[in-house]
């Protein structure tokens, strides 16, 4: 299909431009597509900091993972053929609470070439994605932006009608040169993948976004594992290797290796202020025993560890909850490349106030719209409904 584009405030939009949406084929666009996005970010950046990511030369690795995905590109047509603008999708089931499953549309990735924004061309790769989600069977679509960027979300809300719908936080904890204490009082076990969806699967039962195909998500080569920590006194009565069930008092989350799919860089930082980090990363190494807090190198790239599924039960939760998350620090802490551990849950879910973070990089809301995507007559309408449970579901493959 053949689309001109419509001016939109712009006084450079021409109705002799014209843009074509279409599938990407990685053999002709790969190239040109990382050209573009390498521009974007430079644009991005603005004399300012700016946390760069590079996708490790595959412009499909964030959606490789969903079994339903597609990406789309933007070809301008005027004097010379060139890729304009991209997008990202996929489809999954999903919990919308109280057990109640729905096919479910992500969308991320939404990049449009610095020099032919505002010209209606981000507005176009959304609607054509959408229309390929529907015909996937999506019956919602959402996105995820930082509450602050305004003109992400002015696109989705006032343009594509997305609504404003959960507002969960991202919590950022950097890797230290010095290990992070756990309790003696505190057992943490790896679980094999079985019980471990056994588990999810009671706990967000009534929660929101929790995907059908957690049991792919655990058995992926991505994921570093799944650990529960327990009392001490507690682990001889529960065995892992033969329980079906959680014991009373517990910690659980898995680990989701992102680094092995993109980096993140830091880039437009005073020489300074990277000297400084350089003194704190030492002080931390030779006095560790102080337990200073030093800042990564994030000037060079790095990966990160991504924290899912974290869970909570009994009197001791919060303090076993703490202590299983600093041993995901100390695992990082042993992976050279890993420099920050992330977590991200709903405001309202209690484990929020166990997990360790430095406030300055942490999200204290990441913006999620929503917009549904079908006609058909439903019990009830789930965008405008009350959450069900204090819990959200984060899905690593969005992240």
């Amino acid at each position: 299909m053949v689309l001109k584009v419509a001016a939109e405030d712009s006084p450079l939009a021409t109705v002799d431009e014209v843009v074509r949406v279409r599938e990407y084929n990685e053999e002709r666009d790969k190239v040109a597509v990382e050209k573009m996005e390498r521009l974007c970010e430079m644009v991005g950046q603005r004399g300012k900091p700016s946390l760069v990511t590079d996708l490790l030369g595959d412009p499909k690795c964030r959606i490789r993972h969903f079994p339903t995905h597609i990406m789309l590109v933007a070809l301008l047509y005027g004097e010379q053929k060139e890729i304009v603008g991209v997008i990202r999708g996929c489809v999954k089931k999903v919990t919308r609470g109280n057990s109640e499953f729905v096919k479910l549309a992500y969308i991320l990735g939404l990049r449009v070439s610095p020099t032919h924004r505002r010209l209606g061309i981000g507005t176009k790769l959304i609607r054509h994605l959408e229309e390929w989600c529907k015909r996937k069977g999506a019956e919602y679509a959402y996105m995820a932006t930082d509450c602050t960027n305004e003109a992400s979300i002015n696109l989705f809300t006032l343009k594509c009608s997305y609504q404003k719908f959960r507002t969960p936080t991202i919590l950022v904890q950097p890797v230290h040169a010095h290990y992070k204490p756990i309790p003696s009082t505190i057992t943490i076990v790896p679980l094999p993948a079985c019980l471990a969806e056994s588990i999810y699967r009671q706990i967000y039962a009534n929660s929101e976004f929790f995907p059908e195909d957690i049991d792919a998500i655990l058995s992926s080569a991505l994921n570093l594992g799944t650990f529960m920590a327990l009392p001490r006194k507690h682990l001889p009565k529960w065995n892992p290797q033969m329980s079906t069930f959680p014991p009373s008092a517990f910690a659980i989350l898995s680990v989701w290796n992102t680094r092995e799919v993109f980096k993140l860089q830091l880039k437009g930082v005073s020489k300074l202020t990277q000297a400084c980090c350089v003194g704190s990363r030492l002080v931390d190494a030779w006095l560790p025993c102080l337990g200073l807090p030093s800042f990564p190198n994030v000037f060079k790239q790095f990966g990160v560890y991504f924290m899912y599924g974290l869970h909570a039960e009994g009197k001791q939760g919060l303090r076993l909850m703490k202590g299983l998350c600093n041993f995901v620090h100390n695992v990082g802490r042993d992976d050279h490349g890993c420099a920050a551990v992330l977590a991200e849950v709903s405001q309202r879910d209690p484990v929020r106030e166990a997990i360790p973070h430095w406030r300055k990089f942490s999200w204290a809301e990441d913006m999620w719209c929503v917009k549904k995507l079908t006609e058909a007559k439903q019990p009830s309408d789930w965008i405008n409904s009350r959450p069900s449970s204090t819990m959200i579901f984060v899905d690593p493959r969005d992240f």
